[in-house]
C-alpha cells in the first residue's frame, strides 16, 4: 500500500506519515522544505519513502506533481498542506491570504480531482482531506482561513454522496480537528485558548478513521461536544461567541 502526503514536513502530516509507516504502507512525502522531508525520509528507513520537492500553492506544482506520480499505484491521497492568519479582514496582507486560498483551497481542489478520476477507474482508494473545526464556523479575525476549511469540507462531502450514489467503493474523509499542537500557531501568529490535542493522536485518529470510511473525522470529546451543541446556537450570537474567541487567542 502507498500512501501520497502533502504538508508531510513539520506537525500533522508527518505524523501521518510515522503511522503510516508502522503500519507497513510506502510513502510519497510532498513539501517544500526538501531537509525536513528528507529527514523524515532516512527515520522511516523500514518502508519505500519517495521525497518531492513542492510547493502546491503553484497550480503548475500541483499539475506536475499528478504527472510524476500518476503511473504508480497510490492507495491513499492526504491532503494536507495549508496555513493560516489571524488578524481583522481589513488590516491582514492580501497577498498572503490569495497564497493561503492557493494552498488551502486549489491545490485541495485540484489534486483531489486528478487522483479520485484515477481512483474511481480503478474502484480503489482512499482520500483524506485536511480541514478543521473551523469548517463549521465563521471566523472573524481567522476569516479566509476559516472560509477556505468551509470550503474543504463542503466539497468533501458533496463528493462523499456522489461516490456513495454510485456504490463506489472509493473512500473520501474530510479530518476536522479543534486545536492541535503544531507549527499552526506560529505560522498564523496565534495562541489557542484551549490546550491543543498532541499532533500524533491527530494523526492516528485521522488515519484509523479515513481507512475505516468515515466522512467526518472529529477527534477529541469535547471537540465533537462543541460542534453538536452550536446547531443551537443563533447565527448571529455564533458570530459573537466566535470573535471573542478569536481576539483572545490574538491577544495571549
Amino acid at each position: 500500500m502507498k500512501a501520497l502526503i502533502t504538508g508531510a514536513s513539520s506537525g500533522i502530516g508527518r505524523d501521518m506519515a510515522r503511522y503510516l509507516a508502522q503500519k507497513g504502507w510506502d510513502l510519497i512525502l510532498v513539501a517544500r522544505r526538501e531537509d525536513r522531508i528528507k529527514e523524515l525520509q532516512k527515520e522511516l528507513s523500514h518502508v519505500e519513502v519517495r521525497c518531492i520537492t513542492a510547493d502546491v500553492g503553484r497550480a503548475e506544482d500541483c499539475f506536475a506533481l499528478y504527472e510524476m506520480v500518476k503511473e504508480e499505484r497510490i492507495d491513499m491521497l492526504v491532503n494536507n498542506a495549508g496555513f493560516g492568519l489571524a488578524g481583522e479582514f481589513v488590516k491582514t496582507d492580501l497577498d498572503t491570504e490569495l497564497n493561503m486560498i492557493e494552498v488551502n483551497i486549489r491545490a485541495v481542489h485540484i489534486l483531489t480531482k486528478l487522483f479520485l478520476r484515477d481512483f474511481v477507474e480503478r474502484d480503489h482508494g482512499v482520500i483524506l482531506n485536511v480541514a478543521s473545526s473551523a469548517g463549521f464556523m465563521p471566523g472573524p479575525l481567522l476569516s479566509t482561513y476559516y472560509a477556505t476549511k468551509n470550503y474543504v469540507l463542503r466539497l468533501s462531502e458533496a463528493i462523499y454522496e456522489e461516490l456513495r450514489r454510485k456504490g463506489s467503493k472509493v473512500k473520501i474523509s474530510v479530518l476536522c480537528p479543534g486545536p492541535v499542537n503544531t507549527e499552526f500557531n506560529q505560522v498564523a501568529k496565534v495562541k489557542f485558548a484551549v490546550n491543543g490535542i498532541p499532533s500524533e493522536e491527530c494523526a492516528r485518529t485521522a488515519i484509523d478513521g479515513a481507512l475505516k470510511g468515515r466522512l467526518l473525522i472529529i477527534p477529541g470529546a469535547m471537540m465533537k461536544a462543541g460542534l453538536f451543541f452550536r446547531r443551537f446556537v443563533p447565527e448571529k450570537m455564533l458570530l459573537k461567541l466566535a470573535y471573542g474567541f478569536q481576539r483572545r487567542k490574538n491577544e495571549r
